[in-house]
């Protein structure tokens, strides 16, 4: 059996160079006392030998471990999964690493992933709340670690957030899809607590008052949003007999979704015109029609550079943003 590698030190490196430990460390660390050309002899030493910083030694002597939080509620969505890959990029390059930890939209499963972050002291938590209660956000309070909402917000709340404009969003898809000539647009929404789900439905009103139609309560049907629960709500409507001409989904995902029901109906559901919000067809080459709203810029870089600011303690950087929206039309190329 292979005796197992001993760790490369300090030590080890400053024998190596010559160097004493003392600026061996000031060296890693890029601090100014050493000069360039000795900091460049050094690294290439440490590179060379295999040397990894010990982290959990380096946050215990700055009281800080570079590392951001992200609590998401469903991973199965690209959505979601685009979100990290921001998230990821964006502190990767300030120096973070991340913990992603995935809630089921379960308020209980969001409660222990906020312990397990405030257990693992990170710096930093972004978090898209499952909103049935504000209990887990006074509990994210609690634990005094700068956070940031993603995606959704309390009302009359005076925690930091990144959201898009989604009643403009709503209003926006209702319009192309009025423009295609739909008059009895199937609403499938998220659950009502949910705060992108209210005001999206707000958009979709307004867009039909605008063009003079009723927003008919029979044909907004509230769904959850993990995967395969929007079908369900399709297949109630559809052994209704409700008419609609134009589907509205609260996410891309769930439009999808929609289409595969339609189609497992015998529905031609490439002629039905269909709008989401997320925008995932952009990462995404499918052969499909779907319109899309999104913000004009990343929701999720926005979250990181506003929590950025909070975890380098910069006054009253905690903020609100909401993105100016975009609608995006994808043509299927087949």
């Amino acid at each position: 059996m292979a005796a197992p590698v001993r760790k490369v030190r300090l030590r080890d490196i400053a024998e190596a160079t010559g160097f004493s430990i003392n600026t061996v460390s000031h060296a890693l660390k890029g601090l100014p006392d050493i000069s360039a050309a000795t900091r460049a002899v050094i690294r290439a030493k440490a590179r060379e030998m295999g040397y990894i910083a010990d982290s959990v030694a380096g946050s215990l002597r700055s009281g800080r471990t570079r590392t951001v939080a992200v609590i998401l509620g469903d991973m199965a969505n690209p959505h979601f999964g685009l979100w990290v890959r921001a998230i990821e990029t964006e502190a990767f390059a300030a120096g973070y690493s991340t913990l992603v930890m995935n809630t089921d939209e379960d308020e209980a499963v969001e409660r222990a992933a906020i312990r397990t972050a405030a257990g693992k002291r990170v710096d930093g938590l972004i978090l898209c709340p499952a909103q049935q209660t504000r209990d887990n956000l006074a509990l994210v309070r609690q634990t005094g670690i700068p956070y940031v909402l993603i995606g959704r917000r309390f009302e009359d709340d005076s925690s930091p957030y990144v959201v898009p404009d989604d009643v403009r969003s709503g209003f926006l898809a209702t319009r192309h899809l009025l423009e295609r000539r739909c008059r009895r647009i199937l609403m499938l929404n998220g659950p009502a607590w949910i705060s992108s789900a209210r005001e999206r439905q707000l958009g979709y009103c307004h867009a039909l008052d605008e063009a003079g139609l009723p927003c008919d309560p029979n044909l907004i049907r509230h769904s959850g949003v993990k995967s395969g629960q929007a079908r369900a709500a399709l297949e109630q409507v559809l052994s209704e007999q409700l008419p609609f001409d134009g589907i509205l989904a609260f996410s891309d995902l769930m439009a999808l979704e929609a289409m595969a029901c339609l189609r497992q109906h015998g529905r031609d559901y490439q002629a039905l015109p269909l709008a989401g919000f997320d925008d995932i067809l952009s990462g995404l080459d499918l052969p499909v029609d779907l319109s899309s709203v999104r913000a004009h810029e990343s929701v999720a870089t926005r979250a990181f550079h506003n929590l950025a600011a909070q975890m380098e303690h910069n006054p009253g950087s905690p903020v609100q943003t909401v993105l100016d929206v975009v609608l995006i039309e994808h043509r299927s190329k087949a």
